[in-house]
């Protein structure tokens, strides 16, 4: 790279200690065209001041950027830094993910709204349907706030990056497609059948996430290998279909022809029936009638699971999980490197004072920042607070005040590192009865007693539900309960007021057992105290006050499930249960990008359905034929009352006629159990074409997202377990794991190379660097 100024402009290495430049216009041309703010060598005090203010906020800007894994390919002049640092804030990005959360809720309400008790299209009333121009207006909102995000990121990142980027001229188009059909929509007084924006909608949440465009761009790099399985899966169906319907052709002889009438009787029939049978749906019954005639019968469909099944679907979640994981490495690579290039970034701005002789004093010259820049920088830094003390704390143990480059990044290795919680000292007594308690109470025995307790009372729950399971709520005599329950939660409370004796105040909530334990029992309390209060005879087998607001068995049920809920206080104290539990917290955590781009599908799928299957079921106009079971089947139209269709097991709720309903009916199929009776249905309702988009829903979301999804449980908990099994339940109680995706493939990705992170500095758009 030719040799320019170290900060775009501020700094000319070439010459003497920071730099003259030729001119004042040159000067001035070289800011501008930079970006970063320019001076001369004087003895101003002040313009010195400036730059040193300067350098501190880069250096912020781009260890912000190493934190959260952001390029840092963007303006480095001091008012985009702070248009940066604003954009990236907290309340700046929530209210963003709010405005998107907006955008796409607003299916929830527009036409067809989904604001009825219940989807049953038998009993559903007419929904309320907003006033033209209340959602308009709503999103029009919405689309302001992304026009203003647009600008923003494309001020921020310069016309050249901007250009570059795929994702930000989408940004766009989708806005620029949304505006014009909303004004399309408007000026049809909100009378349009389609709506193409509502489509486009799932865009801005994917946008606006970089690890699920990550994600994304992984899974579409696996495709053509989930493609090769799929096709070989397609090459199995055909291949049984075909032998299928030459073993089960239809007979002369009427009684051997079930097979043939039910599941054989055509190709679409017959391709239908097993596929369904490859997700094991309509296990047994697929087989039954031919099973009847002859045992033999049996092989053929047990050869067609086994190697569809139990093989092929095996096969493809392991190719799927293989290949994606591998494409996920390289994207996680990508994320190491800008974790470390910002740094570096951070390190050559914060350096450069003692860079300023390059001409006579560079060779042999160490490049070093002071530890006082460096503090001030830290200071300033948004980060995790233990964090932040551990890279501080490590940084002042340099002896001459200076750190230099490979220290400079060996210190931000705190960021992933593991935060062991600390709990505050015990309180010290002098009363030899307070040091009894403590000993006692703060003994691990007391935690296994409270267990034995809360267990006991689980059993009396238990045991009061199996002799009350036939008797109404008017004959339930509830004394004993209320006795029983009294006695421990007595119990639970003296357990807490003793640990808070044995541990303090801080101490007791230091735990995150105790603070559940606590917050159940003080609500355990209040409720029964509230039914003393209201309810002096709970002994009476009627409630005497039955306007109250809660009735005596509501409030006991309520009491009973606390304590059930309660119950949960054992997780913590199994360490294999303990793992399994946090690892769920960090898939809720951690794996948001993957859930993400699955409700993306799920809407862009339940829109899509509502396109085409919005009125689709109806009710017959008879509804005696749906309570009267035995009516005779009825076979004029689409309407059928056989044993296991979609009338005689009433899924009327489980439809395409609003939003909320879809989704409903979009899970139904992905858990793949009865799925068959919804495509049967919509197939006698509307057309056998119907049976693409559940087959195309089927493969998207159950045979490649949910094994995908599996697979990633599995590395999620396998790193967990790796790293919890030396340890004891205490220490896994006290550790906050750091199990971000980046950290799940940490061991399996190459750190890079000094040359590479100069190369990407040096490709710096806005950042100028000199070596």
């Amino acid at each position: 790279m030719e040799d320019e100024p170290l900060l775009t402009g501020s700094i000319n290495r070439g010459s003497g200690d920071y730099g003259s430049h030729d001119s004042d216009q040159h000067q001035h041309e070289e800011s501008s065209r930079s970006g970063r703010l320019s001076y001369s060598v004087t003895d101003d005090s002040e313009e010195q001041d400036a730059d040193s203010e300067l350098y501190i906020q880069q250096a912020v800007v781009f260890i912000e950027d190493a934190i959260q894994y952001r390029s840092i390919n963007h303006r480095v002049d001091s008012g985009s830094l702070r248009l940066y640092r604003w954009y990236y804030s907290r309340i700046c990005q929530w209210g963003l993910g709010f405005t998107i959360a907006v955008v796409l809720a607003l299916a929830f309400i527009e036409r067809p709204s989904s604001l009825t008790y219940t989807s049953d299209i038998r009993f559903k009333p007419k929904p309320w349907e907003p006033p033209c121009g209340l959602t308009e207006g709503i999103e029009m909102v919405c689309l302001c706030i992304f026009i203003l995000d647009i600008t923003v990121k494309s001020y921020l990142m310069g016309w050249e990056e901007f250009r570059m980027n795929k994702w930000l001229i989408g940004y766009i188009i989708v806005i620029a497609a949304s505006v014009i059909d909303w004004m399309l929509s408007v000026s049809m007084m909100c009378d349009e059948n389609l709506r193409v924006r509502r489509l486009i909608r799932p865009f801005f949440l994917l946008q606006n996430s970089s690890l699920m465009k990550k994600t994304l761009k992984c899974i579409k790099r696996t495709l053509p290998e989930i493609a090769s399985v799929i096709l070989l899966l397609a090459l199995h169906l055909c291949i049984f279909t075909m032998i299928g319907m030459l073993i089960f052709s239809k007979s002369d002889d009427s009684k051997k022809n079930g097979e043939w009438e039910t599941y054989f009787k055509n190709l679409p029939k017959a391709l239908s029936s097993l596929l369904v049978l490859l997700t094991t749906a309509n296990n047994p019954d697929v087989m039954i009638p031919a099973y009847s005639l002859n045992r033999g019968y049996s092989i053929f469909f047990i050869l067609f699971s086994v190697f569809g099944t139990y093989l092929l679907m095996n096969l493809m979640t392991a190719i799927i999980y293989n290949q994606f994981r591998g494409y996920l490495l390289m994207s996680v690579q990508t994320s190491i490197i800008r974790r470390r290039l910002g740094i570096r970034a951070a390190f050559e701005v914060l350096c450069c004072p003692g860079r300023g002789h390059t001409s006579t004093q560079s060779e042999g010259h160490v490049e070093r920042v002071a530890v006082n820049m460096f503090l001030q920088v830290m200071n300033r830094v948004h980060m995790k607070s233990y964090c932040r003390q551990a890279i501080i704390k490590a940084a002042q143990q340099f002896p001459d005040g200076f750190i230099n480059g490979e220290a400079f990044q060996r210190i931000f290795n705190e960021l992933d590192k593991d935060y062991m919680k600390e709990h505050p000292p015990k309180p010290v007594y002098s009363s030899s009865v307070l040091q009894h308690i403590q000993y006692i109470y703060s003994h691990f025995y007391i935690t296994v007693l409270g267990n034995v307790v809360a267990l006991a009372n689980v059993i009396c729950i238990c045991t009061a539900l199996l002799l009350n399971s036939e008797k109404s709520t008017s004959e339930r005599n509830y004394f004993y309960t209320e006795i029983i329950n009294c006695i421990f939660i007595l119990y639970y409370l003296i357990e807490m007021l003793l640990k808070i004796v044995a541990f303090g105040w801080r101490g007791y909530l230091s735990y995150r057992n105790n603070m559940f334990d606590g917050f159940l029992t003080v609500l355990l309390l209040a409720i029964q105290i509230a039914i003393l209060i209201t309810y002096r005879n709970p002994y009476e087998d009627v409630d005497p006050v039955p306007h109250r607001v809660m009735a005596l068995w509501e409030m006991v049920r309520l009491v009973n499930m606390l304590i059930v809920f309660r119950f949960l206080r054992i997780i913590p104290e199994i360490k294999l249960m303990a793992v399994v539990a946090s690892t769920l917290v960090d898939l809720v955590k951690n794996l948001r990008a993957f859930a993400g781009i699955l409700l993306v599908v799920y809407y862009v799928f339940a829109v899509l359905g509502i396109w085409l299957f919005q009125g689709a079921i109806t009710p017959p106009s008879n509804m005696s034929l749906i309570s009267n079971s035995s009516t005779e089947n009825n076979t004029t139209g689409p309407f059928s009352m056989d044993c296991g269709t979609f009338e005689q097991l009433e899924y009327w709720p489980n439809n395409f006629d609003d939003f909320a309903a879809s989704l409903v009916l979009l899970y139904n199929i992905m858990v793949v159990n009865n799925w068959h009776v919804f495509t049967d249905a919509y197939t006698r309702y509307t057309t056998e074409w119907s049976l693409v988009y559940f087959v195309a829903w089927w493969l998207t979301s159950s045979v490649m997202w949910v094994n995908l999804f599996v697979a990633l449980i599995l590395e999620n908990f396998t790193y967990k377990w790796d790293r919890s099994n030396t340890l004891s339940v205490e220490d896994v109680e006290r550790i906050a794991y750091q199990s971000t995706v980046q950290l799940m493939f940490r061991e399996q990705v190459q750190e890079p190379t000094e040359e590479e992170l100069v190369a990407q500095l040096q490709q710096h758009p806005h950042l100028h660097l000199s070596w």
